[in-house]
């Protein structure tokens, strides 16, 4: 064999061999030129000794082993601060999905053992109210029929729903309904209503364990629901969070101003003291915070969970949920809901048992988010109205 012929043959025989990582391709083509130039050369230098008929043998050399493919581990996926839902919501199904149906009983000829929401109809396009409905732990939804709230109203005449977003107790079986100079307590168990006096325009209800936190446009009440006695608190009745059941008595948090902060009060009889920090937004990318926070504000363990409006690295005046750690307020998630909805839609309603956020969505939706997964799938689809879950 010639040569010119080797080398050809060397050469394509060298080009044929792909490398399987790209980025190691330059390197391994240089040392095939290296090699292909010295057997070349070697076999050049054959050729001139072997002379007298001596035929060169050339034998394929044996193939390389194969290479053994180690297998890949992906990394353990972390969640990402900001996080979005779906375009297209997926509903698995969930015991709230029963929350739309028609009423199957009244309270009064069906007492619940627990109850597991609250609900109060309101027509989107006449802003009338309707009955409020409680859904029984065994799938059955009865009509409020042992009394019917008023509105509550503040001082200037405007008028909301009765049913609020923290009327149902942790335990599933008191609901109670702030009213103007008193506030209604229903055993839901029982079907018995008790009415406590209390002076004021009362529009906010919300339960701290056991005890029954009502407020007016500026002052907390703790009512005692066994002798009617009432005391002042010092706790704002728009920013108070709604605690965890297990979190200790006495050492509630607000959550709010401009711009936000997260506030620790603790009082006895004699003093009260307020540790105030400004709500920390680090862990979220640049650019991104809560301008305003809405709505009620939700513990669990060491994580409360409340709406605003928010400001991305290229947007504000979105809708959004962020959660934010009580002990260091740093918000660690934020749900990202975009603009172009309703003032105030996704106001959030509480946790799961499974340790999910559950929070209102336009145009009367409920969705649940996982912040540890970032998962986001609907729960109904068309509850247009007031919705209170129990915060246990």
């Amino acid at each position: 064999m010639r040569e010119e012929e080797l080398h050809r043959l060397l050469t394509v025989a060298a080009e044929d061999v792909r490398p399987a990582h790209p980025a190691a391709t330059g390197w391994e083509r240089a040392r095939r030129v290296r090699r292909a130039r010295r057997a070349v050369g070697a076999t050049a230098l054959a050729v001139a000794l072997l002379t007298g008929g001596t035929a060169l043998a050339l034998r394929p050399t044996q193939p390389p082993p194969a290479a053994v493919a180690t297998p890949h581990r992906s990394p353990t996926p972390h969640p990402v601060p900001v996080q979005t839902p779906p375009v297209e919501l997926a509903y698995p199904g969930h015991p709230l999905g029963r929350l739309g149906d028609p009423v199957g009983a009244t309270l009064s000829d069906r007492p619940v053992r627990r109850a597991l929401a609250l609900h109060q109809p309101v027509d989107p396009q006449t802003g009338v109210a309707g009955r409020i409905r409680v859904l029984g732990d065994d799938g059955v939804v009865r009509d409020l029929d042992v009394v019917t709230p008023a509105p509550t109203r503040d001082a200037e005449g405007n008028e909301a729903v009765p049913l609020k977003s923290g009327s149902l107790s942790p335990d599933g079986r008191t609901a109670a309904f702030a009213q103007t100079d008193g506030v209604i307590v229903v055993d839901l168990t029982t079907a018995a209503v008790r009415r406590h006096p209390l002076k004021g325009y009362l529009e906010h209800v919300l339960w701290s364990g056991d005890r029954l936190l009502v407020g007016d446009n500026d002052t907390t009440y703790e009512l005692d629901r066994a002798t009617g006695a009432a005391r002042k608190l010092p706790l704002s009745p728009w920013d108070a969070v709604t605690p965890d059941p297990a979190a200790p008595p006495n050492v509630p948090l607000e959550l709010g101003g401009t711009p936000p902060n997260l506030t620790e009060i603790r009082w006895t009889d004699d003093e009260t003291q307020r540790t105030i920090g400004a709500v920390d937004f680090r862990a979220l990318p640049p650019g991104h915070r809560v301008d305003e926070f809405y709505g009620r504000g939700w513990q669990r363990g060491d994580r409360v969970a409340r709406a605003g409006w928010i400001t991305t690295d290229t947007m504000g005046g979105l809708e959004g949920v962020a959660l934010l750690n009580a002990r260091t307020r740093v918000v660690t998630h934020l749900l990202d809901l975009g603009r172009d909805r309703w003032k105030g839609c996704c106001e959030v309603l509480g946790w799961d048992r499974d340790g999910a956020v559950l929070l209102r969505h336009d145009p009367g939706g409920l969705l649940r988010w996982r912040p540890e997964t970032g998962e986001v799938t609907g729960v109904t689809r068309n509850l247009p109205g007031t919705v209170s879950l129990p915060a246990g």
